[in-house]
């Protein structure tokens, strides 16, 4: 990323901008990103546009500005944005040269550019937001002069500049393809990463002890699926699927793009209202007997969770007070939570139908799997029936009917491709960057698993087949990667290319928001998330907002993909079709989230964990995370919620359907 020394921080003086951030100064966080070589002001790169008075401020007070010039200069096609302050001027005494020169934005290229948001508040100044493809953001920069639509016109003669769907205040620069692809695909990683430790590279490097640990949890782990043809995770494996990986970098946002990123989840939504009645609102008290109860629950069942529970806090050795949990959590979940039962098998699956097929009684239904899950051989059956491919009253000779339709239909959408020459292919440049993309990410997709295995692998042909289809189905969306990871185990269980696509395309009807081309969905449930540990646990939501952590960025690689990187290949599955019977909740895995935080809570504040510190924690957590304690702790905390964690919850967060008047996939539009 292109930055010589500037700083990334929060900072804002207009009174709507700066009510969600903290009082007081803001503390300073330097970028890491390594320098390259970039245009000078002595290069002979064209002036396009210059503003003077244009202020970054430091902190939220408006008397501590700095003030200084925007410029836009195009050199080689490229068009280059720089801000410098001015020498020598200042409008407080407290701001050294040091602190100005700080600040400078040198060349950065639009090419590195994400969006930019405009504020143009009917009382204060106007300013723009500058989000880089990585995820980070400079600070604000204030039109003391106004000049934010000149601005704008500006940049979109000499760049492609989008508005978005969601936010008509938000501009998409060189959005060719979504945000996200163009965040992964900036961010260089190595070619090979440990499998089973579930951490990102950091910029130190990592040390031996740390690899160390690393490679002793990858031999340790061992998948569950060997019964169904898998063998054991290999400890190393170099095609393993590198977008997650992707992804935590992604995470990797300093102080300012964090919290510009929670102030925007609120904007971008128009959640204000859910926002301000939980901030007014006090956390609800529960029953008192609670207590009593859950002692006595406990007396008839002492051993609810197993012996080596991964967040028992007595390994933490500080002298730290951790508030305690208003909730009492432990008590919570043997109070409301129910044991898991053994997994439905065939002939009780039978017993819910009737002589033509049909699902007598769909929620009965939905419970059984809520509670137990499905025996393996049965989920090519119960699956398209959770994902909303098979409706719930439809008999054994519709479904017949459905598939053999349906198998039509793909053949006709998988021939709309196969049918590109290559002639063709070489004027058809969306084609050609999907079906590279899908190339590449299909070889290193669970490939440490005997049914992706293997060069020539038939299975990881139809994966490739089934995406490259899905991409002209949804051509709005595309691919993006992520989906070959929800993909990879309805392929294991269905073992039939048509049927595997049509419950694939059911899955993303709920959870395509996830890629959108404004990350929209993911943002959406960051911020529920956040709702709903304000509701559920409110010390923990104060030290996450004392530490700069309210966006919940570190829980992103959960959400993104339904934490298929936290469990082994079993335990994901399991996870899933609990998730995907709606039975308490369309939103469990918000739950899910909720419940691990709080297992982990007298951690995370007991040794004062930072947001990077937080990111590195939760990523270890992966592959040691009890699947049945956890689900029973989701489930109790999603009744104890009741209609106020509903309420928390944005109508249309995935996988909720998408509300009728919402764009789900935003398409081009003309700005300004």
């Amino acid at each position: 990323m292109s930055m010589e020394a500037s700083e990334l921080q929060d900072l804002s003086d207009d009174a709507d901008y700066a009510a969600s951030q903290q009082q007081g100064s803001a503390s300073m966080m330097r970028s890491n990103s390594g320098k390259r070589s970039l245009p000078s002001e002595h290069d002979d790169a064209e002036l396009i546009y210059l503003k003077d008075n244009v202020a970054i401020h430091p902190t939220q007070f408006a008397s501590e500005r700095i003030s200084g010039r925007l410029k836009l200069t195009k050199q080689d096609s490229v068009l280059f944005l720089s801000w410098i302050p001015y020498k020598g001027q200042t409008s407080n005494a407290k701001l050294s040269e040091k602190d100005r020169s700080l600040y400078t934005i040198t060349a950065v290229p639009f090419t590195e550019v994400r969006s930019i948001r405009r504020h143009t508040p009917a009382l204060g100044w106007q300013y723009v937001i500058v989000v880089l493809s990585s995820g980070l953001a400079f600070p604000p920069l204030y039109f003391y002069n106004g000049g934010v639509r000149e601005f704008l016109a500006i940049v979109k003669q000499h760049v492609y500049l989008a508005r978005s769907a969601e936010d008509a205040n938000v501009f998409l620069v060189n959005d060719f393809q979504s945000p996200l692809q163009r965040t992964l695909s900036s961010l260089e990683l190595p070619s090979s990463l440990p499998v089973a430790s579930g951490l990102y590279p950091s910029d130190g490097g990592t040390s031996n002890e740390n690899q160390g640990r690393a490679s002793a949890d990858a031999g340790n782990r061992v998948s569950s699926v060997s019964q169904y043809g898998l063998r054991k995770q290999k400890s190393h494996d170099p095609t393993r699927d590198l977008s997650i990986h992707l992804l935590e970098k992604f995470s990797l946002v300093t102080k300012f793009a964090r919290d510009t990123t929670t102030q925007l989840f609120s904007e971008n939504n128009g959640f204000g209202s859910i926002d301000k009645r939980w901030n007014n609102q006090p956390v609800h008290s529960y029953p008192e007997k609670l207590s009593n109860i859950a002692e006595e629950k406990h007396h008839e069942n002492p051993h609810s969770y197993p012996e080596n529970d991964p967040f028992k806090d007595e390994e933490i050795s500080n002298d730290v007070d951790v508030p305690a949990d208003p909730l009492e959590f432990n008590k919570l979940s043997l109070v409301w939570g129910k044991p898991r039962q053994s997994p439905m098998g065939h002939k009780e699956f039978t017993a819910f139908l009737d002589s033509e097929g049909r699902v007598v009684e769909s929620k009965a239904l939905r419970e059984r799997v809520f509670y137990g899950g499905i025996e393996h051989q049965l989920r090519r059956e119960v699956w398209p029936f959770l994902l909303g491919y098979y409706t719930y009253d439809s008999t054994y000779a519709e479904r017949e009917y459905l598939r053999s339709v349906k198998r039509m239909e793909y053949a006709t959408l998988k021939q709309q491709w196969q049918s590109i020459s290559p002639e063709q292919a070489k004027r058809f440049t969306k084609y050609r960057e999907r079906k590279g993309l899908i190339d590449k990410d299909v070889v290193r997709t669970d490939r440490a698993f005997e049914y992706y295995e293997g060069d020539d692998n038939l299975n990881v042909n139809s994966m490739r087949d089934i995406l490259l289809t899905y991409s002209f189905y949804n051509f709005d969306l595309g691919y993006c990667q992520g989906m070959s990871d929800y993909l990879s185990p309805i392929l294991f269980v269905m073992e039939d290319e048509s049927e595997s696509f049509w419950c694939f395309v059911a899955l993303m009807e709920r959870l395509g928001p996830n890629f959108n081309r404004d990350q929209n969905g993911m943002h959406t449930q960051l911020f529920a998330l956040s709702k709903l540990v304000e509701l559920l646990d409110i010390p923990l939501h104060n030290y996450f907002k004392e530490n700069d952590c309210l966006n919940y960025f570190f829980c992103f690689r959960w959400i993104l993909i339904q934490f298929k990187r936290e469990f082994e290949y079993e335990k994901t599955m399991e996870l899933w079709e609990v998730l995907w019977t709606h039975y308490l909740s369309e939103h469990l895995h918000l739950y899910v989230c909720v419940a691990i935080l709080k297992r982990c809570r007298s951690k995370i504040m007991g040794e004062q964990m930072d947001f990077d510190t937080l990111l590195k924690f939760i990523n270890e957590l992966s592959g040691h995370i009890d699947l049945d304690s956890t689900i029973r702790d989701a489930e109790a905390l999603c009744i104890c919620a009741g209609e106020n964690g509903a309420a928390s919850i944005p109508p249309g967060t995935p996988p909720s359907l998408p509300l009728d008047e919402v764009m789900l996939y935003p398409l081009e539009d003309d700005v300004l």
